[in-house]
C-alpha cells in the first residue's frame, strides 16, 4: 500500500495535497516536501472520503473537537447533534470517544454525520470489551487491542491516538519519581499502566510496534502517539515520566515515518503558562518539527466552569510557539460530559485561540486589519462576516438595537467612530 508520505517521497502531488494548498494558499511543492519530512500531514483514511486538512508547519492552527458518549449518559442523538455543531462552527476535525452504548454503531454513525477527519483513542474500546468479557481491565490483551485498532481503520477512522510510549522504562521514572500530584489522568494511560503493573509486563502496543505501523499504513492513517502520562495538574507539567514519554513518542514516531506512516506527537495537557514555550521548543527540535498536538493546554487548575478559557489562554501561547494541532475544551471540563452548547463554546474558544497565535506565528493579522477598517466605517454587515462566530456578533447586536442604526447600544448617539467620521473625517479632508 503506498501511502500520503511515501507518495510525497516519490513527488507524486495527490488531490488531498492540492485541496490542502488550494484553502492554505500554501505552495504545493513546498506543502509535498514538508510531508516527505514528517512535517506535516494531512489525516485521510483511503476507506473514507473527507474534508482534507493538513496539520503541521506554516500551516494553520488546526481544532479537534471531542465528542462521546459515557457510560452514565448515552444519547446518540445528541452526540450526532454535538458532531454537526463541531462541524458547523468550524472545528477541523472531531474524535469519536465514546465508552457508553453499542460503540460500533455510534462511530459508524458519527462517521456518516460528518465530512471531517474523525479520530478515536482504541485503548478506550479496547477496556470497555475487556470489562465486559472479564469484569476488569486488567483482561486487556494484545489480540484484542489489534482487533480494535483494527476494526476502526476499517470503519474509516482517519488517525488515531495510541499509547505506545508508556513502557516499562516510563513506568520506571514514574516511580523513581514518587509522586504524581494529579494523578494519571488519562484514561487510556491509567488502563495501560494498570495492565502493565498488574501482568508485569510490556505494553504490548509498544513490543508490537511493527504491528501497529503495518495496520496504519495499509490504511494511510495518521499515526498520534499519545501522551498516557501528561499532567493532568500544573505541578505534574514538564516531570520527568511525561518527558520520558516524550522522548519515546518522538523515536517512535521516527521509526513510524522510516516505514512510510504519517505521525503526530502528543503534548501536555495542563500547564503553567510559563512553560509552554519550553515543552513546544523541546518537542519540535527532538521531533525535527514534527507535528505536534497539545491537549489544552490547560493553565491553572482552579476554574472548574471556565476551563475552556485557562485553555484558551494556553492555546493561543502555544500556538504562538509553534504548536500545530490543538484539542478544544469545554466549560464542562472535569466535571461533566458536555452537551451541545458547550461543543459550540469549546469549538469558538479554541478558534479564537489558535487565531490568536496565527497572528505571530505566521504573521498573519489580515482579517484583524479587514475588521478594523469595517469597525472604522461602522459597517456592521462587514464585521459580521469577518467574526469568528457570526452569528453572535449579530444577536448581540440585533437584539439590542440602537436608535441609529449606526451605532451601537454600547455608547449610542455619544459612539466616538461615528463622532471622528463625522467631524474629525472632515476636518482633516479640508486640511488635505
Amino acid at each position: 500500500m503506498s501511502t500520503t508520505l511515501l507518495k510525497a517521497r516519490r513527488g507524486e502531488t495527490t488531490p488531498q495535497m492540492e485541496q490542502v494548498a488550494a484553502s492554505e494558499k500554501f505552495s504545493p511543492d513546498l506543502l509535498r516536501e514538508r510531508i516527505a519530512l514528517g512535517q506535516i500531514v494531512i489525516p485521510n483514511n483511503h476507506r473514507r472520503a473527507c474534508k482534507a486538512v493538513g496539520i503541521g508547519k506554516g500551516l494553520r492552527t488546526k481544532v479537534n473537537a471531542s465528542i462521546g458518549t459515557s457510560p452514565d449518559l448515552i444519547d446518540l442523538k445528541m452526540e450526532i447533534e454535538k458532531a454537526q455543531i463541531a462541524e458547523r462552527f468550524g472545528a477541523d476535525t472531531l474524535m469519536e470517544l465514546s465508552t457508553g452504548g453499542d460503540l460500533r454503531l455510534i462511530r459508524r454513525t458519527i462517521l456518516n454525520t460528518v465530512q471531517l477527519p474523525v479520530g478515536s483513542v482504541p485503548l478506550y474500546q479496547s477496556a470497555v470489551e475487556a470489562i465486559e468479557q472479564s469484569d476488569s481491565v486488567l483482561g486487556l490483551n494484545a489480540d484484542l487491542i489489534f482487533k480494535v485498532i483494527e476494526e476502526q481503520l476499517e470503519d474509516g477512522i482517519s488517525f488515531m491516538a495510541v499509547h505506545c510510549g508508556i513502557n516499562l522504562l516510563t513506568l520506571e521514572r514514574l516511580q523513581k519519581q514518587g509522586y504524581r500530584h494529579g494523578g494519571v489522568v488519562s484514561r487510556g494511560g491509567a488502563s495501560m499502566l494498570a495492565w502493565m503493573l498488574h501482568h508485569q509486563k510490556e505494553n504490548p502496543l509498544y513490543e508490537q510496534f511493527d504491528r501497529v505501523v503495518d495496520l496504519f499504513k495499509r490504511y494511510d492513517a495518521v499515526l498520534s502517539l499519545g501522551n498516557g502520562l501528561r499532567a493532568g495538574a500544573i505541578h505534574d507539567a514538564s516531570d520527568r515520566a511525561q518527558i520520558q514519554e516524550l522522548i519515546l513518542n518522538i523515536e517512535l514516531a521516527e521509526s513510524a515515518r522510516q516505514m512510510g506512516v504519517q505521525t503526530m506527537v502528543e503534548g501536555p495537557g495542563h500547564i503553567p503558562i510559563d512553560e509552554i514555550e519550553a515543552n513546544v521548543v523541546l518537542q519540535k527540535k527532538m521531533s525535527h518539527e514534527a507535528p505536534f498536538y497539545m491537549l489544552g493546554p490547560i493553565t491553572t487548575d482552579i476554574a472548574p466552569g471556565y476551563d475552556h478559557i485557562t485553555a484558551a489562554i494556553g492555546a493561543a501561547m502555544a500556538a504562538a510557539y509553534g504548536t500545530d494541532f490543538i484539542c478544544y475544551v469545554t466549560p464542562a471540563e472535569h466535571l461533566a460530559l458536555p452537551y451541545p452548547d458547550d461543543v459550540k463554546t469549546g469549538v469558538i474558544s479554541a478558534r479564537i485561540a489558535a487565531h490568536v497565535g496565527d497572528m505571530i506565528k505566521l504573521k498573519d493579522r489580515k482579517q484583524d486589519w479587514e475588521m478594523a477598517q469595517a469597525r472604522h466605517n461602522l459597517d456592521w454587515e462587514r464585521q459580521f462576516s469577518l467574526a469568528i462566530d457570526p452569528e453572535t456578533a449579530r444577536r448581540f447586536h440585533t437584539e439590542r438595537m440602537p436608535k441609529d442604526a449606526k451605532t451601537c447600544t454600547m455608547c449610542g448617539s455619544h459612539c466616538a467612530l461615528k463622532v471622528v467620521n463625522e467631524h474629525l473625517g472632515m476636518a482633516m479632508a479640508a486640511c488635505a
